[in-house]
């Protein structure tokens, strides 16, 4: 064991316990340290909790709608507690199938909150005291948490950020969420189906901003169809207490002041890293605001130190964090890897879902690419007509080589199809190729074989343009 290289991973999300199982795969004697609970964000108060809470609202909404299926059921109704019981049952599974993964792969997990000391030594807070860890090699993989702005009133007992959303115990009637990228976009898809009137504020021109942009009004439209009011280009002044409401008061594009009013106020305008308590300066580690800046290889500025996830600033998302993980963790053992993000999926658990990955066309223009367009409405997709439902599949090809360069859907099941395109990404794939791809009939993939064909204006089951 002494010959071992001792490797220490600071978090135990979906990044950190990624890292700490592919360190000890590779031979790594691995101590993970984790504050809180192993699966992070993700598994306890993000990802996972989310998508459960909006597949019980997804199954309500279609039990309602039964009756266009053919399918009659009366006095359809929630039952909170239960739809809170189950969504904590399945976290507990995931968790503890994550630690099992830690002990089969002999990952010693330590409880408590890590400090550095030194470039090679952290000091861990645990119930039991103070525990010295040195290590040949540390990752860092502490995450982030809510941002919270500096606006007056922001404090009321009505305003809660992601957590307290996933936490409530019935659903309130009326609920103001500020800012409209994935997490409050995704709230209000949930709560709006269980009957809770929401109004979504986003200071930006749209919401969701990083994704297509023609698509993104395609499901503000059928979010507005469903009874959610968005405003964009405005700007949040001051919350207010008001008996059991909150009022948040709101200056509208036109510069005009307007008071929304809703039992709850979500604060959902980002996340910020979560690397206050580290002690990043007893290393001598480089960091922007708490942002730890690193390389490809995901090495920071000190050798045997590496950061990953969201503690690094850049695109914080569970799968990227686990990517990373990957990365370090093979470095840390002496495995050349460099982390290439072109492949990066984001996803939106929306209804339709809604996927991309690659360039937008707003991307491509800003970059000055020479690209053709390739798009299917799923309206002329046999299995979207089966399932209710419509959207759309746009692929983006370099106009010289017809590689795939970005893909953006819009439907059913969108973040499991993505991928399929996310993998043409990676291997450089061109639109023939995906075309000369049998796809199973009916699916909804057959659309992504419709939308290569339509940027070479030779679609079969829709008119070219």
């Amino acid at each position: 064991m002494d010959n071992k290289i001792k490797v220490t991973v600071i978090g135990g999300g979906p990044g950190g316990y990624v890292a700490a199982i592919r360190a000890a795969q590779l031979g790594g004697e691995v101590t993970l340290v984790e504050k809180e609970n192993l699966g992070g964000t993700c598994l306890n108060v993000g990802c996972i909790p989310t998508k459960s809470l909006l597949h019980s609202a997804e199954l309500y909404e279609e039990a309602k709608e039964g009756a266009k299926y053919g399918i009659i059921a009366s006095d359809v109704k929630v039952d909170f507690a239960k739809v809170q019981e189950r969504k904590k049952a399945i976290t507990k599974q995931l968790v503890s199938g994550v630690k099992g993964l830690l002990a089969a792969n002999k990952v010693r997990v330590v409880n408590g909150e890590a400090a550095f000391t030194g470039k090679d030594t952290i000091e861990v807070k645990t119930e039991k005291g103070i525990e010295t860890i040195k290590a040949d090699k540390f990752i860092i993989a502490t995450g982030s948490i809510p941002a919270k702005p500096p606006i007056p009133g922001i404090d009321s007992k009505q305003c809660i950020d992601s957590t307290g959303a996933l936490e409530l115990q019935e659903v309130p009637k009326s609920m103001v969420i500020v800012g409209g990228g994935v997490i409050g976009v995704e709230i209000a898809t949930l709560y709006s189906a269980l009957g809770c009137k929401i109004v979504v504020i986003e200071m930006l021109d749209e919401i969701l901003p990083m994704m297509d942009g023609e698509l993104t009004k395609m499901i503000r439209a059928k979010l507005e169809k469903k009874g959610v009011e968005i405003y964009t280009s405005t700007k949040v002044m001051s919350f207010k207490d008001a008996g059991t409401n909150v009022e948040v008061t709101v200056e509208m594009k036109d510069g005009s002041t307007k008071v929304f009013a809703g039992e709850k106020a979500l604060i959902s305008i980002g996340r910020r890293t979560n690397t206050q308590s580290l002690g990043l300066e007893k290393a001598g580690i480089e960091n922007d605001r708490g942002r730890i800046t690193v390389n490809d290889k995901m090495e920071t500025n000190i050798p045997g130190i590496y950061a990953i996830g969201d503690c690094i600033g850049q695109i914080m998302l569970a799968h990227i964090a686990s990517a990373q993980g990957e990365v370090a963790a093979e470095n840390a053992l002496g495995h050349g890897s460099v982390f290439d993000g072109k492949t990066n999926p984001s996803c939106v658990y929306t209804k339709p879902e809604f996927a991309s990955v690659g360039l937008t066309e707003e991307a491509a223009k800003l970059q000055g690419v020479d690209y053709i367009v390739g798009k299917f409405p799923l309206a002329a997709n046999g299995r979207s007509m089966i399932m209710g439902e419509d959207g759309m599949i746009k692929i983006i090809a370099g106009k010289k080589y017809k590689e795939v360069l970005g893909a953006h859907i819009l439907g059913p099941r969108a973040t499991d199809l993505i991928g399929e395109l996310a993998l043409a990404i990676g291997m450089e794939a061109t639109i023939d190729e995906v075309i000369s791809t049998i796809h199973a009939h009916p699916t909804v993939a057959e659309a992504i074989k419709e939308s290569a064909l339509a940027a070479e204006k030779r679609a079969i089951h829709v008119p070219n343009k």
